[in-house]
């Protein structure tokens, strides 16, 4: 069983845990790395606004043709390593709240018909309209949960 309304209420809800979780973060660790090549709260937040355009345009991709090909994004493929701690913090988060919003909006118009659109993915088995949004959800919750392991982490040597 799908439900659409819940992947749109999780969507929806997602800046309302994560800005406030980033809000938590001392200014001395927001962009502390754990470890070489893994990600800081900053890298964590800037991605997850990062991602919006893409999903957007993956959208309309979806929504213009039949089964087309989506190509898998990989920011440690796709991106400079150290390329999101150049980004500004409060406007990444000002274009995650906002872009999400018209996303949220954008998904409550959509026609149930429309969240069983396919397109081919170049990393996963299967991917529909549903899955792609679902994921998307799953993915605010893991990028939070990472940030709030750095937020609570007692030992960083």
């Amino acid at each position: 069983m799908k439900n659409e309304a819940a992947v749109i209420a999780a969507l929806e809800s997602a800046p309302d845990i994560i800005i406030p979780l980033i809000g938590e973060v001392s200014p001395g660790i927001l962009r502390r790395r754990p470890k070489p090549g893994k990600w800081s709260v900053h890298e964590h937040a800037c991605h997850l606004a990062s991602v919006q355009p893409i999903m957007l345009a993956r959208l309309n991709l979806m929504l213009a043709e039949e089964k087309p090909y989506i190509k898998p994004y990989f920011p440690h493929v796709d991106e400079e390593d150290g390329a999101l701690l150049r980004v500004d913090l409060a406007d990444a988060m000002d274009l995650f709240v906002n872009d999400r919003r018209k996303l949220v909006e954008r998904l409550k118009a959509l026609p149930i018909e429309d969240w069983a659109r396919t397109a081919e993915h170049g990393e996963y088995a299967h991917y529909s309209v549903f899955i792609m949004f679902r994921h998307l959800a799953l993915h605010d919750m893991f990028h939070a949960y990472r940030i709030e392991e750095l937020l609570l982490k007692n030992n960083w040597d």
